[in-house]
Order: structure tokens, then sequence, then C-alpha cells
């Protein structure tokens, strides 16, 4: 059996293991630590919680060690990039532990913090520096570091980059790097373009692969729960409290829902803290350490720490929101079952991610078990293949409406069977409303909506109202001619109802009218109003087309 000892690293570095009690390489270590020993470039898949970073970091701290020298001032010797805070953080700390008697120098450049002492540390050199893209470009841009003496490059977590839009900040620090560098990628999986960006970037690279490309891991027991989106919540307070549970890693798809979630969880008697991205860089730590102790057994997170926690111990990863980027499911799921341990992911998923599940599916190969747990009436099982329609129209709206009000705890109203096609007006409108008042109320919304030249029901306040009446209509060109203010015009005109305006104002029918002809009766799929005739009297008046906006 292959040991650390037999692949040739240099004394240091091997006493350092010996005192982690690290005897025997793992797999990805095992196959690429000879690779980069040897200088070939090369390409690393493996899923999370393998030793990827122990994989680069000790033929880097082996190379350091039996070529020592003192880097030039603001320049490095070894540049690591990492996409999160936390996973670079992590990466420090193997550096340092493994490099405890090799005397080389590591340092950290992430954001959230102040770049005034980064830029202090980086001033007299450092061997080993950890990144994260977006502040190693505002220190490289105010002349803190030089790249054009980096020996080697390190880009960890490449697909997470990808994810996270780094691409282009990625290209910007290579064109600082020496052509002539060690080039290594370290990625979990292996999609085409994480390929073609490794193609531009390594020369003739060596490819390691130790699993199957999005493979799961083989000791993680996969869920599905097919459920409500209202009673997300009170599912996962009763996973919380029924489940044997050591820690609970739960993923959310945005921070504004990890607060969400605590909020959720705080009323349900759970402690529970969140990180993600709006977080200070030290709350972060806190709400991480106190995770790590066991003072708080349920952590919410974002997918910034998908790949950013370490945590031995977790036995459960809970996607409250499955992740719309179906590899982001592999990360996720790798934070449990690690170093050999065993691990549950429960996922749940409702109508509108039901085509996130399947894709995940595909990616992984695999059918994951489900339970439903949904309310009755939806509509919700497709056949395989068929699009998902996730439509914003104003019947998917109200029966989402309905649907919450049936998810919602203490046995409030649910929504009783409609006949008003799917809007449920007469339930929001109250009981108030008789079937008269109603009938003709809609009996006279149909009349004004009818085709040009219709005519218009007039409400008996209409009527009522002095001066408005066909009499008084009838009587303005009369008025007009005996003033001498020439021939008569028909009432109401365009004309007549643009006098008294500032010059050049047009009023609300003539701008839509004008819109409605500059686009051919289309705005973008946003409705807007339209002139149209609608009288015999030559008037006008305003006539909604187009798409409803999403949310009127």
């Amino acid at each position: 059996m292959t040991s650390f000892s037999s692949l040739g690293l240099a004394e240091p570095i091997v006493r350092a293991l010996t005192e982690e009690r690290h005897v025997t390489p793992t797999p990805i270590q095992a196959q690429a630590i000879p690779e980069i020993l040897a200088g070939r470039d090369l390409i690393g898949i493996a899923q999370t919680g393998t030793g990827k970073t122990a994989a680069f970091a000790l033929p880097i701290l082996d190379r350091l060690a039996r070529h020592p020298r003192r880097p030039e001032p603001k320049s490095v010797r070894a540049l690591v990039l990492s996409p999160t805070r936390e996973l670079s953080g992590q990466i420090v700390d193997n550096f340092l532990k493994f490099g405890r008697h090799a005397h080389v120098t590591v340092s950290l450049a992430i954001g959230g913090v102040p770049m005034g002492r980064q830029i202090r540390a980086l001033a007299r050199g450092v061997d080993v520096l950890v990144a994260t893209p977006g502040r190693l470009l505002d220190l490289a841009e105010n002349n803190a570091i030089r790249l054009d003496q980096v020996e080697v490059f390190v880009l960890d977590e490449a697909d997470q980059m990808l994810d996270m839009g780094f691409v282009h900040a990625i290209r910007a620090i290579v064109r600082r790097l020496p052509h002539k560098r060690h080039s290594l990628f370290f990625s979990a999986t292996m999609p085409g373009a994480i390929a073609e960006l490794a193609g531009s970037m390594l020369h003739e690279p060596v490819r390691v692969a130790v699993t199957p490309v999005a493979k799961t891991a083989d000791r993680v027991d996969q869920r599905v729960v097919l459920v409500d989106k209202a009673n997300k919540g009170p599912l996962l307070a009763e996973v919380l409290s029924k489940e044997q549970i050591d820690r609970a890693l739960v993923f959310t798809r945005t921070k504004h829902g990890a607060d969400k979630v605590v909020r959720v969880l705080a009323k349900a008697g759970i402690p529970a803290d969140a990180i993600h991205g709006n977080k200070s860089q030290n709350q972060r730590d806190r709400v991480l350490a106190a995770f790590r102790e066991g003072k708080i057994r349920t952590l919410i997170a974002t997918d910034i720490a998908a790949r950013g926690i370490d945590v031995t111990g977790v036995s459960h990863v809970i996607n409250f929101d499955l992740p719309n980027v179906p590899e982001s499911y592999v990360h996720r799921i790798g934070r449990t079952a690690r170093a050999g341990r065993e691990g549950i992911a429960i996922s749940f998923c409702d109508q509108e991610e039901r085509a996130f599940l399947r894709a995940i599916e595909r990616l992984i190969k695999l059918q994951i078990p489900s339970e439903d747990r949904r309310g009755a009436g939806m509509a919700f099982d497709v056949p395989d293949g068929a699009p998902i329609l996730l439509d914003t129209q104003e019947d998917s709206r109200e029966d989402t409406r309905g649907g919450r009000r049936q998810g919602r705890p203490g046995g409030q109203r649910a929504s009783a069977p409609r006949s008003d096609g799917g809007r449920g007006s007469e339930q929001r409108r109250g009981p108030q409303r008789d079937g008269a008042a109603r009938q003709e109320r809609d009996g006279g919304r149909q009349e004004g909506r009818g085709p040009a030249g219709a005519g218009r029901a007039q409400s008996p306040r209409a009527e009522a109202r002095p001066g408005r009446g066909d009499e008084a209509r009838a009587a303005r060109p009369q008025a007009a001619r005996a003033e001498g203010r020439g021939d008569p015009r028909p009432a109401r005109s365009e004309e007549a109802r643009g006098a008294g305006r500032p010059e050049g104002r047009a009023n609300r029918g003539e701008r839509a009218e004008r819109g409605a002809r500059a686009t051919g009766g289309e705005l973008g799929g946003i409705g807007f109003m339209k002139a149209v005739p609608t009288r015999q009297d030559g008037r006008k008046e305003t006539q909604g087309v187009g798409a409803k906006r999403p949310g009127r």
C-alpha cells in the first residue's frame, strides 16, 4: 500500500504528516502528487472531501522546501485561487499545518476584511498566497502585488469559479502571470466549460480522475420530499426534530431565504444561524466556529458555503431549495459522508423545482427515492422529458395564493372551490357583495370591453352626474357656434381633450396610441394602454393591450 514516505516528499513535509497521523494518501493524493512532483500540469477531478487540498499543497511545499529563496517584494512564488473566503481560509490552514517545518511564509487575501493588513503582509513578498479572485485583482490594481514571479498557479474548485461568474476575473489574473509556470486545476466536476478553460491555460496537462464525473458520494443516503412551497418551513422543523442529527447543513438558494429559514426555525424553538455573502467576515467566522464546536447544530447556508465548509460530523445535508445548477447538488451533499463516514441528504422539491430535480437526476445518473408530502389538488407529476413552464400569468398566481392560504399554520381558512375561473375574487372581496351586485358589475365590465362601436353601459352615478349626460354633450357644438369659435367639432375629440394643456404635452391616450403604432401593438411583452374607438360619437377610450405584467 502506498504511503506518504514512499511518494518522495521532502523530510520536513513527511515529518509534519507523521505528526498529524497522516500515513496513507487518499486516491487523488496518491495519483496527483507524483505527477506534480514531476513538474507536469495537471487536471484533478475528485468529489469534495477526498483530500484535494493536500494533493496540491504537499507538492508545492516540497518544491519550496527543496528550493528555498527569499521572494522579491510584493511578489509570490505559489498562487492558489479559491472561490470562497471559507475555503481559502481552510487552504491556508493546510499549508500552515503541513509546512510547519519547511519555514515558508503563507498569506491570505480575501474580501470582507480591510485591505491594509493584506497590503502590509505582501510588501516583503510571500512564498504562498491563497486568494479569492476579486480581492486579488484589487490588490494587483493597487500595485500591492506582482504576479510576474509566480512559479506555481493553482485554480481550486474550478467549476464553482465558473458558476459564480469568476471566469473574466480568472482570465485577467492569468494574463498577469508569467508564461512559463506550473499550472494545476482541481475540480469536483468537469463540465465542458472547464475543459475549455483548462485547455487555454494548461500545457499538455495530465488528467487524474478518481471518481466518475458528477458521481455523488457513495455513502450518502439521498431522499427527495415532494412538498408544497408554503409547507417547506414546517417540514424542515419536523425533520430537524425527528431525525437523529449530529449537525445539519441546510442550503437555500438566496441570502434572504437563509435568514427567513432561521426565523421560521426560531419560532419552532430550534436554534439555528445563517452564513452567506451579506454577513461580514467576522460574523461568518464566528458562526462557523460555533457550528464546528457543536454550539449550534443547524447551519443555514447559501451555495457560497457549499465548498467552503469542511466540518467533521455533518450528519445531514438538507436542500431547502434545490439548486438551479445541477453540479451544485453534488457539492452540497458532499458536505456529509466525509472521511469514510455515512450521511443523509434530504431535498425538498416544490412544483417549480421539478425541472431542477430532473436535471440533477440526469447528471448523477440516479433516480432519487421520493416521498410525496404535497397537499391535495396539485397537478404535479408530468412525464419525463416534458417541458416545465413556470407560468407567471394571473391564473397561476392566484393558485399560488390559494396554496399559501392552505399552508398557513393554525388552521386558518382554506380556499373554497372557485366558480370564477380561478381568480378567487369573491373570496377576497368578502361576502358583502351578493350575487345580483356581482352580476351587474360583471355584466357592465363585459359590455364595456366589447368590440369597437359597441355601446358602453352607464353606471347610475354617471347618469346622475350633472352636465355629463347626452344632452349636455349635444349642446356643446351649438355653444361653440354661438361664441364664434368656428365649425363645431365632435365632442371630446383628441384635439378638444388636449386643449388648455402646455404645448407639446400629449395626453395619455395619444401617447399610448403613438406607442402602439411605433411598436406594432406590442411592447416587449408588457401590457400598455392603446386608444381604440369604442363609441358611436367618435370618443375614444383606453383599453389594455398585450401581456399583463407579472404581479399585477
